[in-house]
């Protein structure tokens, strides 16, 4: 039951894109075609999970055992960084088309603040191991969820000529997040 929990809340109860409001630089510059949003949202899945294992081992055998929790923050941040460039080569020989399409953006999962704050709150809450891949996959389709969502939006939004000139592009994308937002505060009393 808890595992389950923790699935809910990391998914929809505390998205973390739309209610922590973490990882918003990638989901608002990638959502502007479906296929970029999926392959973000992919990337930022692939990493999040590998991440919190890595963040697990190094926080569990290394920096606790050796009371240098402090550096949790540094070490987690070297854990992401390696994992990104390993994603980003792997994207680029076997998927050059999106690399193309993501661009600047996959760099960016390495300062993606949503992985890294999944990592600390993986430590925060002192989850088991399996707990926190169960809250990294969460966290994980969480933010694909909001990405994938905002990127159906956005394309509508796109085609859509009754939109003032003054709200096209980053105004009403804003305006829409916003009120994804509250929305998925509708999710909040699902678990107490």
């Amino acid at each position: 039951m808890k595992l389950f929990i923790i699935f809910v809340s990391g998914m929809l109860v505390n998205n973390y894109v739309l209610s922590k409001f973490l990882g918003i630089c990638s989901f608002l510059g990638v959502s502007k075609k479906k296929d970029a949003a999926v392959g973000m949202g992919l990337a930022v899945t692939f990493v999040m999970i590998i991440a919190s294992i890595g963040a697990f081992a190094v926080h569990k055998f290394i920096l606790k055992p050796l009371d240098l929790e402090y550096l949790n923050t540094i070490a987690f941040i070297l854990v992401i960084a390696a994992l990104v460039q390993f994603v980003e080569m792997v994207i680029k020989k076997y998927s050059p088309g999106l690399y193309k399409a993501l661009g600047i953006y996959l760099p960016l999962i390495t300062t993606n603040c949503a992985v890294l704050g999944m990592t600390m709150l993986n430590i925060q809450e002192s989850y088991s191991f399996i707990e926190s891949i169960v809250n990294a996959i969460a966290s994980a389709l969480g933010y694909m969820l909001a990405i994938v969502l905002m990127s159906f939006i956005r394309q509508n939004i796109d085609n859509n000529e009754n939109i003032p000139e003054t709200l096209r592009g980053l105004p009403i994308t804003l305006f829409t997040a916003g009120l994804m937002s509250i929305a998925f505060l509708g999710f909040q009393g699902l678990i107490r």
